[in-house]
C-alpha cells in the first residue's frame, strides 16, 4: 500500500477546483494543461504521487514539478509553461556588419519593387541570401534578430508603428483574470463596510521601479521671489550619484503601502520583500499578489523561499505588455508627481531616506 505523501496538502478555492475539472475534459485547451490538470486534481483527491503515476502514467519528475509549483505559486501558476533563459547567441560582428550593410543598401537596388525597407522585407532577405554571403548564423534569423541588431547602430531603415514583440496570446484571458480579482477585491470592501468579517484572502498589488536618479545640485536652488521670480532658480549643472530601486506593494483592501529601496532589485531583494508581506499580514491568510511576470518573481530563489511558506502566496500575472492593469502603478505615479518630482539629493542614502518618508507620508494620508 503506497504511504501518505510528505508534501503539504493543495489548498483549493471553489473557482479553481471548477477550473481544473473543465480543463481535465476539455479537448480544446493544450494537452500539456490538461496533464496538469489532472495531476493537481488527483493530488487534490488525496492521492500520492505513487498511485498519479500509475493512474495517469506521468513520470514522478514531471508530478513533483507540477505539484511544487502549486504549492509554490498557486494553481494559474503551475498550469503556466516556466520562464526559460534563451540560449547565447551565436551571431558574429561579421554578420551584424553585413545586416547594417544591407540596412543602409535601398531594396530596389537589390532588384525589389519597394524604396525603403520594411523589418518583415529586410528580415526575409537575410533569410534568403544568409547561406550564399557565408553568413549561416542568419540562415534562421528573426525580424526580432534583425532589429536588435540595427538598434545597436541607431539604425530605422523602415518606420516603426508597432512592438517588436508579439502581443501576448493570452492577453484577453489574463486581462479578464485580474479585472475579476479587482471586482472580488471592491465586493469584499463593501461586505467588511457593512459590517462582515475581514476577508481570508488579502490582494495586494506589487512591481519594481527602478532607476529612481540620485541627483544632486552643484548650486544651492534660488527660492521664488514675490513680483520677481515666480519659479525656484536652480543651476543647469548637477552630480549624479546613481540610482536606487523601489519594491512596492499596494494594499488594495486599505491602500496600506509596504516597500524596500534597494540598489538593485534581483530575486533577493524580491524576497525580502515577500518576507515583508508574510511578517505583515497575519498567518494563515492568504495573501494574492498582482504583479508582472518579471524572471525575479518565479525564478529558483524566489521559488525555493515560497516552497517554505506552501499556500501562504497565490499569484495573479499581468499579461505582457499589460503592465497598466497593474494597480500599484498608481502609486509609482503618485510617488512621480509628489515627493520625487525634482527631488535634490547629496547621496543615495539619503534618496533612500526621503523615499521612505515620502512612502511614509502616503501610509498616514491613508489612515487618516
Amino acid at each position: 500500500m503506497a504511504g501518505k505523501s510528505k508534501l503539504p496538502a493543495l489548498v483549493l478555492n471553489p473557482e479553481e477546483k471548477e477550473r481544473l475539472e473543465a480543463l481535465r475534459t476539455s479537448r480544446a485547451a493544450p494537452v500539456r494543461e490538461v496533464e496538469r490538470a489532472r495531476v493537481l486534481l488527483e493530488y487534490y483527491a488525496g492521492n500520492n504521487p505513487s498511485a498519479i503515476q500509475r493512474a495517469l502514467k506521468v513520470s514522478r519528475v514531471t508530478i513533483y514539478h507540477y505539484l511544487h509549483k502549486a504549492l509554490e505559486m498557486g494553481v494559474e501558476s503551475a498550469l503556466a509553461d516556466s520562464f526559460h533563459r534563451p540560449k547565447e547567441p551565436v551571431i558574429t560582428s561579421a554578420d551584424k556588419a553585413w545586416v547594417v550593410h544591407l540596412a543602409c543598401t535601398k531594396p530596389k537596388e537589390l532588384g525589389y519593387a519597394a524604396e525603403l525597407w520594411t523589418r518583415q522585407a529586410l528580415a526575409a532577405h537575410v533569410r534568403r541570401q544568409a547561406q550564399a554571403a557565408d553568413h549561416p548564423n542568419l540562415a534562421r534569423a528573426a525580424k526580432a534578430t534583425v532589429q536588435r541588431i540595427l538598434d545597436e547602430q541607431h539604425l530605422q531603415p523602415h518606420k516603426v508603428k508597432y512592438y517588436l514583440e508579439r502581443r501576448d496570446p493570452e492577453f484577453e484571458s489574463k486581462m479578464k483574470e485580474v479585472l475579476l480579482v479587482y471586482r472580488e477585491v471592491m465586493l469584499q470592501n463593501q461586505a467588511v463596510s457593512a459590517g462582515a468579517t475581514d476577508p481570508t484572502v488579502i490582494t495586494v498589488s506589487v512591481d519594481e521601479k527602478p532607476g529612481v536618479q540620485a541627483i544632486e545640485n552643484t548650486a544651492p536652488d534660488l527660492p521664488p521671489v514675490p513680483t520677481q521670480y515666480a519659479a525656484v532658480g536652480r543651476d543647469h549643472e548637477y552630480k549624479r550619484h546613481g540610482t536606487l530601486s523601489i519594491l512596492a506593494s499596494l494594499d488594495l483592501h486599505d491602500g496600506q503601502v509596504i516597500a524596500r529601496v534597494e540598489e538593485r532589485h534581483r530575486s533577493r531583494e524580491f524576497v525580502a520583500l515577500l518576507k515583508d508581506l508574510d511578517a505583515h499580514y497575519p498567518p494563515g491568510m492568504t495573501i494574492r499578489i498582482i504583479l508582472d511576470n518579471h524572471s525575479a518573481h518565479i525564478s529558483q530563489e524566489t521559488r525555493a523561499y515560497l516552497a517554505t511558506r506552501p499556500n501562504r502566496f497565490h499569484y495573479v500575472h499581468t499579461p505582457k505588455h499589460g503592465s497598466w492593469l497593474n494597480l500599484v502603478e498608481t502609486l509609482f505615479g503618485k510617488m512621480a508627481h509628489t515627493f520625487l518630482r525634482q527631488i535634490r539629493v547629496a547621496s543615495k542614502a539619503e534618496l533612500k531616506e526621503r523615499i521612505l518618508l515620502g512612502i511614509a507620508e502616503i501610509n498616514d494620508l491613508g489612515d487618516s
